[in-house]
């Protein structure tokens, strides 16, 4: 299962966008809220119901995450201990973990990046604690996607997609999804 979390002041098209690529490709994916709360609310208003509450999220099953950015929603995640316990396992265990926007943040200060090349919002970059900054729209290294925002969001979903299923795959629904 691919997590998708959302924080209150998620920026939408950064997570809809991916999830809707993976779910084109019949990838098993959920959204997650961090609340107890039946909705979470985007930047702009919009408010989603979550497919499940991350209590109830079991580890047995994540092939992966994806943290969306925005702001406060980039803050929240980070401030959420469970995300964060989330975001350790997958690192440890080599899973999928992407990030865009102002979420590879998160990444950086958790000492993730590393010597991992990177990418992020631009004014972001300093949180990218020993990451090597590409000026790439998305940087792929090893089992880290990242991201630059809301309008590299295709990008960045193909790019979880070509990971997760291979480059034939994404181009498939590249070329379904009439992109390029």
């Amino acid at each position: 299962m691919i997590y998708i979390f959302l924080a209150d002041g998620f920026e939408e098209v950064e997570a809809i966008t991916p999830r809707d690529i993976l779910k084109r490709a019949n990838i098993n994916v959920q959204t997650v809220g961090l609340n107890k709360n039946s909705e979470v609310s985007s930047t702009s208003g919009l408010k989603i119901t979550p497919d499940v509450q991350i209590e109830n999220i079991n580890f047995n099953n994540i092939e992966g995450i994806i943290l969306p950015g925005g702001m406060p929603g980039t803050k929240n995640l980070e401030q959420n201990e469970k995300v964060l316990e989330i975001i350790k396992y997958c690192n440890k265990n080599k899973l999928l973990i992407g990030a865009i926007c102002a979420a590879p943040s998160i990444l950086g200060k958790m000492g993730i990046l590393k010597n991992k090349t990177a990418c992020c919002y631009p004014g972001f970059e300093k949180y990218l604690i020993g990451a090597k900054i590409s000026e790439n729209s998305v940087s792929t290294d090893k089992n880290i996607i990242t991201s630059k925002g809301p309008g590299t969001a295709l990008e960045f979903g193909f790019a979880i997609l070509e990971y997760l299923k291979g480059k034939e795959t994404a181009e498939s629904i590249k070329n379904n999804m009439i992109y390029r």
